[in-house]
């Protein structure tokens, strides 16, 4: 074989390998956590890593409500929503959406760091977030990977 005809693999939705991983984010911090699962679900780790191909794995992250944040980013971070009406802006703290739903902050921050178009919906279904330690998602023997 000719050194120099090496061609560029590129990978499609039909040669993809796309596995099941469960990271635990017990005392783990929150931007630091989410930026990993974001490289996960783009699927930057692999070597088939292809831009406009959804090649990531599918993510189950646990342990939610033991998420933890540097400073005092609970009472001082702030998300800002509009409601679409006039004086519709809504602000909320880290503590209320805790409060609301604890896998909430871990959504959203993960949503934040994907791209902001159709891959990146379609590679946010990709993740699974439970408050828990438990997941219903034994059956596709999903391996456990620290971060």
């Amino acid at each position: 074989m000719d050194t120099l005809s090496y061609k560029t693999i590129s990978a499609n939705a039909a040669t993809v390998d796309k596995q099941w991983v469960v990271v635990d984010a017990q005392s783990a911090v929150l931007g630091r956590l989410a930026s990993e699962v974001a490289k996960i679900l783009r699927g930057k780790v692999k070597p088939s890593f292809t831009p406009h191909v959804d090649c990531g794995d599918n993510v189950i992250v646990i342990n939610a409500d033991k998420i933890r944040l540097t400073g005092d980013k609970w009472d001082s971070k702030v998300y800002v929503r509009h409601t679409g009406y006039p004086g519709g802006q809504r602000i909320s703290t880290p503590k209320l959406l805790k409060d609301k739903s604890s896998t909430i902050l871990i959504e959203k921050a993960v949503r934040g760091m994907l791209p902001k178009n159709r891959l990146g919906r379609k590679l946010y279904g990709n993740l699974y977030v439970y408050e828990g330690a438990e997941h219903p998602h034994e059956a596709q023997q999903p391996k456990s990977i620290t971060l």
